[in-house]
């Protein structure tokens, strides 16, 4: 029986980790330890980004149909409440995009609304 060595795998995953923190500053570059800890945290923050990127974007979406809303002499509120009762269906992101690029077409939503 022979004994099983280590050092093929262990350097694989070192270099694995070593190659994710570049980029990073000071040790974490350099030590094992300090750049798993690194990388650890940086994909806790990467995972929990991707999901407040979404709510974030929403956000901004609703500011931008809001701004153009009251131009048009409404407010958000009121337009989703009338866009619903009247069974128009264009999500957020979709009316942000048209109340940035294409203010007349987002007028005649407006006008289809209410």
């Amino acid at each position: 029986m022979m004994r099983v060595k280590r050092g093929v795998t262990a350097r694989a995953k070192h270099k694995k980790i070593l190659k994710a923190a570049a980029g990073m500053q000071h040790n974490r570059t350099r030590s094992f330890r300090l750049a798993k800890q690194g990388v650890i945290r940086a994909l806790q923050y990467a995972y929990r980004d991707r999901r407040n990127k979404k709510r974030d974007l929403r956000g901004l979406w609703i500011t931008r149909i809001n701004a153009a809303a009251r131009q048009e002499g409404t407010t958000y509120g009121k337009l989703i409440a009338s866009m619903k009762s009247k069974n128009i269906e264009i999500d957020r992101k979709i009316l942000a995009e048209l109340a940035v690029s294409e203010p007349k077409a987002f007028a005649e939503i407006v006008k289809a609304s209410l």
